[in-house]
């Protein structure tokens, strides 16, 4: 019924607007993009390959996007189509089948007014009150459904104003969420050399009726002692004001967000049960501050790079019971390296929206075009200074002419399986990582790419070695083949993880066939990570663009 519906929509809307304005056809262009994701699934009981709906019956799962844009007669519309059949997307012990309508949108600006609606992706600041955005890889699509107008004062100030709800899916969240923000630029000092980029923003997301039934039946069966000081309230606001600061190789971005008091679900809060213990989880009401700021210095080689933040209940989600990624209506920075290697990457802290005190500092040098060098350090805690994560990472590139290009670093982390996995008990994972990256160029279409990489671990899995080769005739073909192999193993056997793979490019399109067996790890896309099982089948995907 809602694809119907959707689909009566788009259609009834593209019509209208054909009608009427046809006859001032300017050259109209049609653009769009198909992505499809499928998956084989082959059992394997011994890497934990088991015992979801796929492995045991399905055999079989597929993701898809198909995007579609038009610009003409000074509009711009877009529609998605979107299908899941047997997708471990939404959950990865799972089965998720549905399909319809993801997106639609209308856009057309008259003179300095621009107005969109539909489903609409746009942020406040760096996203800390408000976000609406997509990653495919989780399933993460929190559009916002409704109307924005957008209008410019002049070339340098920008108002903005919202309103609608949440999307979940092919249906939406009830509560209706609405902001406005106003984003400037101003150019100072001699010759304009200092550059400012103001804003402020504010959000108010208000409850349902059944949401905040369900809210008052919760804290209805908690103790007096848990119950005190609770007020459910409808409406929530969130404050933001934050500012880009430039001048010649410094750049300084600072913003500074609060949220009034509301209930939230703390699931590391205790509460009594009735029986003269306690258990962790419940809903605590309280006031939410975020301080983040990041400053930047690029010259003469050198890139430096400072940042710090500071959150203390920041939870901000359509239904304040809702856990996990679900419902998520603002984005906390990450404050950690985005690795690319296969074992630098396996542990990856997740932000925590409720208490984190962290900091980053990443310094860049290049003092020619034969050699760069990179540091970069983490840390990141509770508010008391309880270690949640830490990490340093080393790491030197060096190129000869044309030919080749060596790259080698090393890396210490400490990770926290209970916070980031929910794991309780697991001790804190200690990790040394050398690795190392060899690219050799035959001539400008061959090439031949070799990593090596060894992660030294006593907890968890235990230590690991992974290695791969990959051979591109350019610019069509890519073969590839890794393998992870557990080789002090310390929750299983010393298990191989082969994973093989060929991709071909034609013109806009992209074909990829692999052959995979995946560890058990935590999946990370800008900070926000969940638990992924094990994979083992066959993978083929499709990218399209046209």
């Amino acid at each position: 019924m809602n694809f119907i519906k959707s689909s009566l929509i788009c259609f009834l809307v593209f019509s209208l607007f054909y009608a009427e304005l046809s006859a001032q056809n300017d050259g109209g262009r049609l653009f769009g993009n198909l992505e499809t994701n499928v998956s084989f699934y082959m059992r394997d009981s011994a890497i934990g390959a088991d015992n979801t709906p796929q492995y045991d019956n399905q055999l079989f799962g597929s993701d898809t996007w198909l995007t579609l844009n038009y610009s003409n007669w000074g509009f711009d519309f877009g529609v998605r189509f979107d299908m899941f059949n047997n997708s471990a997307l939404l959950n990865p012990t799972g089965s998720y089948n549905d399909h319809g309508i993801g997106r639609w949108f209308i856009q057309r600006k008259i003179n300095d007014l621009t107005i969109t609606g539909g489903y609409i992706y746009d942020q406040i600041g760096s996203g800390i009150i408000f976000r609406a955005y997509e990653e495919r890889p989780l399933l993460i699509d929190n559009a916002l459904i409704g109307l924005r107008l957008s209008y410019d004062f002049d070339e340098n100030w920008t108002i903005k104003g919202f309103a609608g709800k949440q999307k979940r899916q092919f249906t939406q969240y009830e509560s209706v969420i609405r902001g406005l923000s106003v984003d400037g630029f101003l150019q100072l000092g001699e010759n304009n050399s200092i550059t400012l980029a103001p804003g402020l923003g504010v959000v108010s997301r208000g409850l349902d009726d059944a949401t905040m039934e369900r809210l008052v039946n919760t804290i209805r069966f908690y103790t007096p002692k848990d119950r005190e000081g609770m007020d459910p309230t409808y409406n929530t606001y969130a404050f933001s004001l934050y500012n880009l600061l430039s001048a010649g190789p410094i750049s300084w971005y600072v913003e500074a967000a609060y949220k009034t008091p509301e209930l939230m679900y703390d699931p590391f809060a205790l509460r009594e049960d009735g029986l003269g213990g306690t258990a962790q989880g419940r809903l605590v009401q309280e006031a939410g501050t975020v301080f983040y700021s990041s400053l930047s210095y690029s010259q003469s080689g050198w890139g430096i790079t400072l940042e710090g933040k500071r959150t203390d209940y920041f939870s901000f989600k359509t239904d304040p019971q809702l856990e996990l990624n679900f419902g998520q209506i603002n984005f906390l920075p990450p404050m950690s390296r985005q690795n690319t290697y296969r074992l630098t990457s396996r542990y990856v802290p997740a932000t925590q929206e409720l208490g984190e005190w962290a900091v980053q500092l990443d310094v860049r040098y290049s003092p020619n075009r034969t050699w760069d060098f990179v540091a970069n350090t983490s840390n990141i805690t509770d508010l008391d200074g309880n270690l949640f994560y830490r990490e340093f990472l080393l790491e030197a590139k060096y190129r000869y002419q044309r030919d080749w290009t060596l790259s080698v670093g090393l890396q210490r982390q400490e990770y926290d399986q209970d916070r980031f996995e929910g794991k309780p008990l697991a001790p804190m994972v200690k990790t040394l990582t050398p690795y190392a990256e060899f690219l050799y160029r035959f001539d400008r279409r061959n090439a031949l790419k070799i990593e090596a990489q060894y992660m030294d671990t006593d907890q968890d899995f235990g230590s690991w070695i992974f290695l791969l080769a990959e051979y591109s005739i350019a610019p069509r073909w890519i073969f590839s083949a890794s393998a992870m192999y557990n080789v002090d193993p310390t929750m299983t056997d010393d298990l191989i993880y082969p994973t093989a793979s060929v991709a071909y490019n034609t013109g806009a399109n992209r074909f990829s066939l692999s052959y995979v067996k995946q560890v058990e790890g935590v999946v990370c896309t800008g900070g926000i990570c969940r638990l992924e099982p094990a994979f083992s089948g066959v993978r083929f995907t499709v990218n399209s663009n046209f």
